[in-house]
């Protein structure tokens, strides 16, 4: 309640300044319209969207050249990002991070059956060359786009190819350099446009060298490694009412160190050789008078993950290499409905099939000696998913209202005999879930808005949960064949204003979580020196907080951006913090625009996170009472001049010495790097 009332406190004398502001200089002011899709599965302009969002356009991409796809969203409204290594990038939205948060590239899901709890680096595997736009709905997501999205929603959109009355050809070719041999990237672009053919083909080489961090960290090694990236996509118009789109993305990273294995665990060596990512998909979207489908969209996608970990403990007798391999099926069919003037819908069907491949090959160093065994999931597993869903949009007035509702049903086959005390043999579990939303926004004028929204949600176990075996993290886990689905029942109240002079979110949210699925440690069992754990659904918790953004146009050329949030979780069950919540942090940025120059200074900030659980306290990424507040300054600057694009950055200008909380690895330290772009 205190957080309600300090929002309200807050939103009332800045409503009378936005409305002084609108009766004043209505005339001159143009709304920003802006469009998002993710939050509501349906295009929708962001004052209208009652949900609280971020958006990474290109132009920021372009301009700070982030090094990956979860770097883009550092310092974002609501999300935090921690890095288990130089190669990972593992959000943390409302508190909750890895296979519970649901990734999408293009609409089309990326996390599989084998997406593991905590930090991981999958969203690492999307080519930050590749992609135009990043849309994040932070606390709902579940009726919209299915299990997995407890804590929002992570939508990347690639580049697409246009349609141009005469034919073209155009291309781009990029560069990139970071001090201190940290990166090498080049990056080229062909595009071919025609009337009703649009082609775009990309692909990047970047090699990275050890980070460097701040102050007295120094050299972080190993944590560089190589990364090779492909990416396509064609546009067919057939008709003016039938469009084809189809797409390609390559990406494989070799050798990726996990840092803190090599330092913190005495591994000789721990990295990922390769992590493989491609995608191969085909959507056809159909627009016709008919009012209950007046546009139906089908997309077919194929998806092979490889992801082979090759380590060696030192005293240890063997080394190992683990390989699993997950092939992904993908059919999704949307109609999207005019049932009334003012209320639309979209409704439709999804399926999605996960085959697991996994096996481990132990070597004996001294004889050589090679044999297969049991990998970390059970070889030849399944899951199948299949969704029915409908999501409402009615605007009555100055009211608009979303609701939805969605059922899902998984059949998950575990093929497994594990030579141990535990239940053996084949397991077949079908798991079902039925969620749902709604959601309400006034307008209070043109330019502001005020919205509140209940969301349930839920996550299917998968097979990671329920099958693994092996050494996760800083733990021996073993399989757990009776889980639930997680569920989390959501609550949030906002405010928002998008003005030409101004720009505001707030939102204050309560999340409820049960049945989630935690780690027991089962007393006095130990694998190779590593406590034995358990998956089981026994946590209930709970998860709030205040999230806050404005943007404010000094002048023509001068606008200043700042952003925080506030995140507290306490698991019921242990009467003790929950893991990983991310301490108060955001950000601050000035811009000067000018042209085609453009020059930012901004401060990333993070304060001192110390409480901890029982799982923190053991986690070697993070120190002995917890990990301390810091503060980074950046410099970036861009100038275009015809058709040559030059950009720098001055990252960490202090040399902080610094760590996201609950990361492997510090942060970059004092570094310079610039890149060229020359377009053709």
């Amino acid at each position: 309640m205190r957080y309600i009332k300090l929002v309200l406190f807050i939103l009332f004398p800045l409503i009378n300044y936005s409305q002084s502001v609108n009766s004043v200089a209505r005339d001159s002011i143009k709304d920003l319209e802006v469009v998002t899709i993710t939050a509501t599965r349906s295009e929708t302009p962001t004052l209208e969207t009652p949900y609280s969002l971020n958006l990474i356009h290109s132009k920021d991409i372009n301009h700070f050249q982030f090094r990956s796809s979860p770097e883009a969203l550092t310092g974002s409204t609501g999300v935090f990002i921690q890095k288990t290594n130089q190669g990972g990038g593992s959000p943390i939205i409302r508190g909750l991070m890895g296979n519970q948060i649901l990734i999408l590239v293009d609409g089309i899901r990326v996390n599989n059956s084998t997406y593991r709890y905590g930090p991981n680096q999958y969203f690492n595997t999307i080519d930050i060359y590749s992609v135009s736009r990043i849309e994040v709905a932070r606390g709902t997501g579940s009726v919209q786009y299915g299990s997995d999205a407890l804590g929002g929603v992570i939508q990347v959109f690639t580049k697409d190819p246009s349609f141009s009355e005469k034919k073209k050809i155009r291309a781009n070719a990029q560069a990139k350099v970071v001090s201190q041999k940290m990166e090498f990237t080049s990056h080229g672009e062909l595009m071919v446009e025609s009337k009703k053919i649009g082609v775009l083909i990309g692909a990047t080489i970047r090699d990275f060298g050890d980070l460097v961090g701040g102050d007295t960290t120094g050299i972080q090694s190993p944590s560089g490694y190589q990364e090779t990236c492909a990416q396509g996509k064609v546009k067919l118009k057939f008709t003016d009412n039938t469009l084809f789109m189809g797409g390609f993305q390559y990406v494989e990273q070799t050798k990726v160190p996990l840092y803190h294995r090599v330092e913190l665990e005495n591994f000789n060596y721990y990295h990922f050789a390769p992590q493989q990512r491609q995608m191969l998909y085909a959507k056809v979207e159909h627009t016709n008078k008919i009012n209950w489908m007046s546009k139906t969209t089908l997309t077919a996608s194929l998806q092979n993950s490889l992801e082979k970990r090759e380590y060696y403990k030192n005293g240890n007798a063997n080394s190992f290499v683990d390989e699993d391999r997950v092939k992904t099926f993908g059919l999704t069919l949307d109609i999207k409905s005019k049932i009334r003037k003012n209320w639309n819908a979209n409704s439709g069907v999804e399926y999605y099939n996960d085959q697991v491949k996994s096996h481990k090959k132990q070597t004996t160093r001294i004889t050589g000696h090679s044999e297969i065994l049991r990998g970390l999931y059970p070889d030849n597993a399944t899951n199948s998913n299949f969704s029915l869903y409908t999501l409402h949009h009615i605007k009555l007035d100055r009211f608009s209202i979303e609701g939805g509702l969605r059922y899902n049903s998984s059949a998950i086959a575990i093929p497994d005999t594990v030579t141990t005390s535990l239940k053996t043999g084949d397991v077949n579990v079908t798991p079902s879930s039925v969620v749902s939303n709604v959601a309400l926004l006034y307008s209070i004028n043109d330019h502001q808005s005020v919205y509140s929204s209940f969301s349930t949600g839920y996550r299917t176990p998968n097979i990671d949960d329920m099958g693994t075996l092996g050494l996760v993290d800083f733990r021996y886990e073993i399989p757990a064949y009776d889980l639930k689905p997680e569920k989390t029942y959501n609550t949030e109240i906002g405010y928002r204003v998008i003005h030409k002079k101004l720009e505001i979110n707030m939102s204050a949210f309560y999340m409820h979580l049960s049945n989630l699925i935690d780690r027991v440690q089962i007393a006095g069992e130990k694998v190779g020196g590593y406590n034995v754990y358990k998956k089981e659904n026994t946590q209930e918790s709970f998860i709030r907080g205040m999230e806050g953004s404005l943007d404010y146009y000094l002048s023509k050329y001068l606008t200043f951006k700042v952003n925080a949030s506030y995140t507290y979780g306490q698991n019921l069950t242990k009467n003790e913090p929950i893991r990983r919540i991310p301490p108060m942090h955001g950000r601050a940025i000035f811009v000067y625009t000018l042209k085609q120059l453009q020059v930012s200074v901004e401060d990333i900030f993070a304060g001192k996170q110390s409480r901890l659980s029982k799982g923190d306290m053991d986690d070697n990424r993070i120190s002995k009472g917890g990990t301390a507040g810091w503060s980074v300054l950046n410099f970036y600057s861009s100038y275009t001049l015809n058709k040559i694009s030059i950009r720098s950055g001055f990252q960490n200008i202090l040399n902080a010495d610094y760590r996201t909380h609950g990361s492997g690895i510090n942060g970059i330290g004092r570094s310079v790097f610039l890149a060229l772009q020359i377009n053709i």
